[in-house]
């Protein structure tokens, strides 16, 4: 007999009905219910508040229960107790907007975040706070993390957002994937952990809270488990139900990387095998992923794009099959909640890696048949019934007799993508441009910036993550005899810059980056340097802070040296070390402080010879917002690294959400460009469903959708034994007697989805030797 823990329930609130939230070693349960819950991760500032109805809504009806999301503390307290919780950093909104879609709520406060964010969530004035150390008992940290979470918890309770309020949110996390990296704090490290579930159940949300990955989470704090696969994970406690925080979907990208991609069988067999071996809670990182906006993206070198391959793509279309594949798993699920939640449990083994899981209750009984075999069928005879289980997939019978989900089978659509030129420009192609450069005399001619000290500074201290760039600039004296001035001279820098640009004398010496994961890397180029006054100006730039490891608040970021000029001549060196130089430093840009990307600023901008392949470089184009309601993106296509802003917004890369545009008139585009590109080949582009396919055994019911456009026409049809994939489909060596083309020409062209009945009653019944029989079928949009 299990028993049933209940934390903190009430009956009204308000005068509002309040849900009821507990949990036993079976499930959460909720108003008494014990529960099969789905959720998916939406992070709300990697969208805008104009998507969010959307994303949720599409959320919903792939079947989840739930939205997950994180807080982030830098997005919420860039500058200490100063708060920004408007547009898409409005919290409270986005969880009413999923309460007004009838869906749970998870709230991940962390506050550290980790999430590929700039700085893991962390705002870099804490670090920068008197003795401050991130994650362990001190003393300025515990205070900070208290005072923050304390907030974000009251501002949720003022909205009545709990469920022990009447609110959506059924679950609260606290801290985040500390136990993977709590090895170097020691004693410390198991303090902290302690104080945090202390400091968390003290602040009487009436909900469970949870820990992700701590496998020593004290109670009443539940841990759970994140990772692509989670079906062998245990909690630590037979009162904690077993819970999947985080079902990675995909990865994330790297600037210079692949694209991420996880199959959409590997991501379903690994939900259905967890609920197989006794998991309730599911939730997918990242169900939808979306963008990096403004200077948010962590790493370094964090793409914009954070489309994660997951169920919703970066720009909320669905991303088929998985999307539907996995809405289908969903709806199976559903159907068992009872079976799942209640029923004994008991398993058969049959060897090479294949059983059986029997969910029974007097009602009924459930099964699954898992084959973890990577290479080869298996065979399952149960019940005096024969079942083949492909390699690698799990099978779900609700009534252990018919087969209604097989993870390796794919019955839905496969969507490709494409993307249109801006039909609302006359000659999409050719954007006027104007331009002009970055002013930076001052630095590279007189070496002057804001503050002065005889030291190198870690650039996260001098610049409060208020800019990506810093200026380190220092002056160097010869006399017409210096032996320095007669020998072969270089400079040598010791840099943990991200990108790292170099000048001395106002003219460009060279630039370098981290590359392959080494970000400290030694910089070294010949310079001639000159009798009397010399100004060395290092432009050191950082794209995105450290988000994960055990102190990854303390990695250098920057120029941190030493700094040499070394002079040769023959077998004899001198060193001349510029270290403990007085060194002057600037943050910023002068562009970026001007707001050049402001429509109303009043910066001469030139139309006369715009240059290519300048390096430090501002141009500026308007164009008008495409036509229709597809998602637009921009195409930076022959430009190198910066940033670009449209009507103002930062948005650096790719999607440019439509509430950034002026739907009529002009929409203005500012490009700032590093390295030198050719902002001639950048153009506005609408993103959507090109064409469907389906590659569908019989007796199966396949729909094809086109997302709310006509179906225009069947590229390929054959129903027999065709072979290849969506866009290279081929006919086999059996073909149904009626013409394929013409039978879903008639019942698809010219709707916006079809469903079909993927029979030999409907097709014909061609001789194929016994092989299964299936469907293949390319439409165009």
């Amino acid at each position: 007999m299990v028993s049933l823990r209940f934390l903190l329930c009430f009956l009204f609130v308000s005068n509002v009905y309040a849900t009821i939230v507990s949990h036993d070693g079976r499930a959460i349960t909720i108003d008494g219910h014990r529960r099969v819950l789905l959720s998916g991760s939406i992070h709300y500032p990697r969208s805008t508040p104009e998507m969010w109805p959307d994303l949720i809504k599409k959320s919903k009806e792939g079947g989840l229960d739930a939205i997950e999301t994180y807080v982030f503390w830098n997005a919420h307290e860039p500058t200490r107790r100063q708060y920004d919780f408007s547009g898409k950093l409005d919290l409270i909104r986005f969880l009413k907007t999923i309460q007004d879609e009838g869906l749970y709520g998870v709230l991940r406060i962390g506050p550290y975040a980790c999430a590929e964010w700039n700085y893991g969530g962390f705002p870099v004035w804490l670090h920068n706070m008197p003795g401050m150390v991130f994650r362990t008992t001190n003393k300025a940290f515990m205070d900070e993390m208290q005072n923050f979470t304390t907030m974000i918890v009251d501002m949720v309770k003022k909205e009545n957002l709990f469920a022990s309020q009447g609110g959506p949110i059924i679950l609260a996390q606290i801290e985040n994937e500390y136990g993977n990296v709590m090895g170097p704090y020691g004693e410390s490290g198991k303090a902290y952990i302690k104080w945090c579930a202390n400091m968390a159940q003290s602040l009487d949300v009436g909900v469970p809270w949870i820990m992700c990955q701590q496998n020593d989470a004290p109670q009443p704090m539940l841990n759970t488990c994140n990772g692509f696969y989670c079906d062998n994970f245990v909690p630590n406690n037979p009162n904690t139900p077993k819970m999947w925080t985080e079902n990675w979907t995909g990865w994330f990208k790297q600037w210079g990387g692949k694209n991420p991609h996880r199959t959409t069988e590997d991501v379903a067999f690994s939900v259905a095998r967890f609920f197989q071996r006794g998991g309730t809670f599911n939730n997918y990182y990242m169900y939808h992923g979306g963008t990096n906006f403004d200077r948010t993206a962590g790493g370094p070198y964090i793409t914009t794009s954070y489309d994660y391959d997951a169920p919703l793509d970066e720009y909320g279309n669905l991303n088929q099959p998985k999307y539907g594949h996995l809405k289908q798993l969903h709806d199976v699920l559903h159907s068992m909640e009872r079976t799942l939640t209640y029923g004994n449990i008991s398993t058969i083994d049959f060897g090479n890696s294949a059983s059986a899981t029997i969910y029974k209750t007097e009602e009924g009984s459930s099964c699954f048949f898992g084959n973890g075999n990577e290479k080869s069928d298996a065979t399952i005879s149960f019940q005096g019934e024969s079942y083949v289980v492909p390699a690698w997939s799990v099978t779900i019978l609700p009534d252990c007799k018919n087969e209604a989900y097989n993870t390796a089978k794919i019955t839905t659509q496969t969507s490709m993508m494409v993307k249109k030129p801006n039909e609302a420009e006359d000659t999409p192609s050719t954007l006027k441009w104007s331009w002009r450069p970055e002013n930076m005399d001052n630095f590279l001619l007189k070496g002057k910036g804001e503050s002065t000290q005889t030291q190198l500074f870690d650039q996260k201290v001098v610049t409060n993550d208020q800019s990506d760039y810093l200026w380190y600039m220092t002056t160097v004296k010869f006399k017409k005899r210096d032996p320095f001035l007669g020998k072969n001279m270089s400079l040598r820098v010791n840099s943990t810059a991200h990108v790292l640009h170099a000048f001395v004398n106002g003219k460009h010496i060279g630039s370098q980056h981290a590359e392959n994961d080494k970000f400290n890397y030694v910089f070294e180029k010949d310079v001639k340097f000159k009798s009397g006054r010399n100004v060395i100006a290092l432009l050191s730039i950082t794209v995105g802070l450290a988000n994960y490891g055990a102190f990854f608040e303390s990695k250098p970021a920057g120029i941190t040296g030493p700094i040499f000029i070394t002079g040769r001549n023959g077998d004899e060196t001198i060193v001349k070390d510029l270290s403990a130089h007085k060194w002057s430093y600037k943050t910023g840009l002068i562009g970026f402080e001007s707001q050049l990307f402001r429509t109303e600023s009043m910066s001469k901008w030139s139309v006369e010879s715009v240059p290519f392949n300048r390096t430090m470089t501002w141009y500026k184009t308007t164009f008008k917002s495409p036509l229709g309601n597809d998602p637009v993106v921009v195409d930076l296509m022959g430009l190198g690294k910066g940033t670009a802003w449209v009507l103002q917004s930062n948005m650096l890369r790719y999607h440019v959400p439509r509430s950034f545009l002026n739907a009529e008139g002009d929409n203005t585009l500012v490009l700032f460009e590093e390295m030198g590109g050719n902002p001639s080949l950048v153009s506005f582009q609408t993103t959507r469903v090109g064409s469907v396919c389906a590659n569908v055994y019989e007796k199966n019911i396949i729909e094809l959708s086109c997302d709310r456009k006509p179906i225009s026409a069947i590229k390929f049809a054959s129903f027999g034994n065709p072979y290849g994939n969506c866009g290279s489909f081929v006919k086999g060596t059996c073909e149904s007697s009626n013409n394929t083309v013409d039978i879903l020409t008639q019942e698809c062209v010219g709707k916006e989805k079809c469903s079909i009945d993927v029979s030999s009653e409907k097709f014909g019944a061609p001789d194929c030797s016994g092989a299964a029989r299936r469907l293949a079928v390319e439409a165009i949009c």
